[in-house]
Order: structure tokens, then sequence, then C-alpha cells
């Protein structure tokens, strides 16, 4: 699903969070404590030294020919139905396929079924041309044989599964928020009072952050999620004044749900889906400063802030908790290269890789325990930039790399086919020992190699809080 990433965006972003974080703090009965000017810098090593940053470790560029490694299995994906999809959908940025560990020994599998929808799943439906049938298979590994199967019928073009570390699912359709099982048996778990169009998790998968589509006119029905006056905010959009926002409301709801129980703990209006990248202790957001400079902050939900370093970026970076105490920053440099940035959330630069600028369009998975990252992208023949923008006829294929967690070390890379440009194609175990990649017909599973475990935070490396381009 494509977020806008303007200046003007982000400022609204900022801005919403800023509310968010005060209003989580109340729902989860804390104190708030706001905190205004100065904030308190990362402290310098204990030596006094400004410490090196890690060295900027290159990432190869292109397609690889073959996987590095054998695979361990491998299913032929043709004998599930599965056909590979038209040139034409590449760019659409359309969820076509997903693919998941359902834990160490099966594979969740679900792909559109091309051709005509029954009359049945077409009855009151306002949507229809954007419906589509999804097949869902989980198979054993190795052996690649159906453990269970079903059909489901979705009614939009984005994202509709995310795995839990559990082995369950959820289950997006329409306004509705469904849990699924390894025996694909659903229940309903949210119901919302519009749309769904974006879910994300923290790395504990306690709490929920929902982007809905709500019309000020719309009635919320018995059953929605609530919308409590406790929980709600009322966000300040670039300069609009109070009669103006009372005038033309944004339609995007955000919300933050306990998983569990569907309590919601904040509910704020806002103009463009908000992407709030948390963990059990607050939330990181990137704030522009000077030129491409940005400065981290991470938010606490019980009060306070702290800077945790700064990075340049010609785009607006993207922020993703790794694991509950290690930051991802996806960032773009001057040459049109896209750096891999792992922070602490002590502040500390753990290791940066770099892509070169034919690398484009990243998607990253993560495996449930975050020690393991799959970075997958289109591979373009030329550097891509507002002067030399991208057509399908630029598009290469698709790579996947394996990175070590807590090293950033190379552990593995694959050519993925046919390429799908929002991912969906590539897994990861729960334990980050196995990966799964659709390529050539089957899907390819292969055991990794151990990682590099001296570079881990706990190591004791000294690394100091300024990411340099």
């Amino acid at each position: 699903m494509g977020m806008t990433n303007g200046p003007e965006t982000k400022q609204r972003r900022m801005r919403a969070t800023q509310a968010c974080a005060v209003l989580f703090l109340v729902a989860l009965g804390a104190s708030p404590v706001v905190v205004t000017g100065a904030v308190t810098p990362p402290a310098e090593p204990v030596s006094g030294q400004r410490s090196q940053l890690p060295r900027v470790r290159p990432l190869p560029g292109g397609i690889p020919a073959a996987p590095l490694l054998p695979p361990v299995a491998s299913i032929p994906v043709a004998p599930l139905g599965f056909t590979p999809p038209g040139a034409l959908y590449l760019g659409q940025r359309n969820s076509l396929v997903t693919l998941d560990f359902v834990d160490e020994d099966r594979l969740l599998f679900t792909f559109r079924v091309p051709g005509l929808l029954r009359r049945s799943a077409l009855a009151d439906q306002p949507n229809r041309d954007d419906q589509r049938q999804i097949r869902a298979v989980v198979l054993r590994l190795p052996s690649g044989s159906i453990e269970t199967e079903t059909i489901w019928t979705v009614h939009d073009r984005a994202r509709y599964l995310w795995m839990l570390k559990d082995g369950h699912f959820l289950l997006r359709d329409g306004d509705s928020v469904e849990q699924g099982n390894a025996s694909l048996d659903l229940k309903p778990l949210l119901h919302f009072p519009g749309p769904v169009e974006w879910l994300e998790l923290d790395p504990g998968e306690r709490f929920l952050v929902s982007n809905s589509r709500e019309p000020v006119a719309a009635a919320a029905k018995p059953g929605d999620v609530d919308s409590p006056s406790t929980a709600s905010a009322e966000v300040t959009v670039d300069g609009v004044d109070s009669e103006a926002r009372q005038e033309a409301k944004p339609e995007i709801v955000v919300r933050i749900l306990r998983r569990e129980s569907g309590q919601v703990l904040l509910v704020s209006r806002v103009r463009s889906l908000l992407h709030l990248p948390i963990n059990s202790e607050g939330y990181v957001e990137a704030l522009r400063t000077r030129g491409i400079g940005w400065t981290l902050n991470l938010n606490y939900f019980t009060g306070g802030s702290r800077i945790l370093g700064q990075v340049d970026s010609t785009c607006a970076p993207q922020l993703d908790f790794q694991t509950e105490k290690q930051i991802l920053v996806t960032a773009c440099g001057l040459n049109g290269e896209r750096r891999l940035v792992a922070m602490s959330t002590d502040g500390q630069i753990v290791w940066q890789d770099e892509s070169p600028a034919t690398s484009v369009w990243p998607v990253v998975v993560r495996s449930a325990n975050g020690e393991r990252l799959a970075e997958e992208t289109l591979v373009s023949s030329h550097a891509i930039s507002a002067y030399a923008p991208m057509d399908q006829g630029d598009i290469r294929g698709q790579a996947v790399r394996v990175i070590d967690g807590a090293s950033g070390e190379l552990l593995m890379e694959s050519p993925a086919s046919p390429a799908f440009d929002v991912g969906g194609n590539v897994a990861l175990s729960p334990s980050g020992r196995k990966l799964a990649v659709l390529n050539n017909g089957a899907l390819q599973v292969f055991d990794l190699p151990a990682g590099a475990a001296s570079s881990s935070p706990a190591s004791g490396q000294n690394v100091h809080s300024t990411i340099a381009q």
C-alpha cells in the first residue's frame, strides 16, 4: 500500500503522533509528562572519546543468477493452482500473494485465483470490480503435502493478511478483521465503521494500529469498534483553523487497540494514512531539520522523549521497530542509493548496509523474533530519479537478500520470480533459521547459516548516534 512521504505529509504525521503519545499514555493509566524545550541527547561513550560509526557494508546489486544456497525443499506451485500474474500488474502495487511460515514445519501460501467470481459472491457488493478470490493452502515441509485449503473472497486489492508469531493470522477484508489459525478456520475479531485500509502491530503483538476510512456522517453500527471520547484527539493539520476542520473533517481514522480485547486506546482523525512505529514503551518519529537532515526522536508513553540521533536522507526515512529494542531506518542517499540502518533504543548505531541506486521499492520482512531480515527489491536497468523515472520495461526482476539482524551481515541471496512490487513472495520462519521464496515456479525453502553473534548490541561495541551519509 503506497503512502506519500512528502514534507507536508511528514509534518501531519508528526502532529498526529504527538497527540497519539499523550492519549495512549492516558489510556494506559500513566501520568503524562509534557516535555518542552531541549531534550537530553544520548550520552557519549564512557571513555569520553567519540567512537567511529560502524562501517557501511555495501550489499550486492543486480539479480543473483541462482540462490546462494541449495534449497532443502522445492514445492511446485502450478499443481496448487497458482499461475503467474500478467506483466500489466507490475507497478500497480496490488497485493497478489502472501507467503508465511505457520511454524518451522508449515507454510501458508495464498494467491489470487484468476477467473470470474461466483454470482453469489457478487450479490449486494457495490465494489465488484475489485473483488477477487484468494486460494489459501497450508503446506507441510519438506514434502509440500497439502494439510488444509480453502477459498476466500476479498473486496479490494490491498494487503489482506498479517501473520502472527503464534501461528495465527489476521485477515482484513473491507470493514472487518478476522483471526485465523493453521486449520484456516476464521472467527470475527474486529468490525469497523468503515473500510480498513491498513494494519500494523508492535513487535510484541500486544497492540494493533488501524487506519480506516470513516466519513464523519457514517453512523457506527452495533458491534463496531468504539471511538471513546476519552481516547479521542483533535489534531491540527497544516494550520487549518478549528472551524475549517469542522467543515471538512478528515476521513481517515487512526486507532490503537489492544489486540486481544479490542479495547480502543486511541482514536484520531488524520488527512492521510499514518504509519505509527510503536513498541510497548512508545513511538519513534523522524523530525525534519535542515536540508536533508532528520532527527530521530523516541517518545515514551510514560512521559518524556529522547533524541536518538541524526540521519541524512533525501526522502522521508521509513522507521520500523525490528525488535522491542531495535529500530530499522530505511534512508535515501544523494545519488539514489538506499541505506538500511539498525539503531538501538539506547541511541546506538548497530550496523549500516547500503544498496545501489538500481535497487528500488524495498520491502523488508522480519522473522518473528527479529533476528533475521529479508529485504526484497525490484532491480532496475538504471538508477531511478525525478529525471530518470522507471517504467515496466526498466524492471529486470527481483532480488532477495537475508541480513542478520544483530550484525547486518549478508547471509543469503536469491532471485525471486515472478516479481511482485509489494512483496508477499518471501518469508522467514519464526526462529529466523529458514527462508522461503517463490522462485522459478516453486516455493524454495532454505536452511540459513548462523550469523555473527559477536556483532550484536550486547557485545559492548562502542558506537554513537549520528548516521553519516
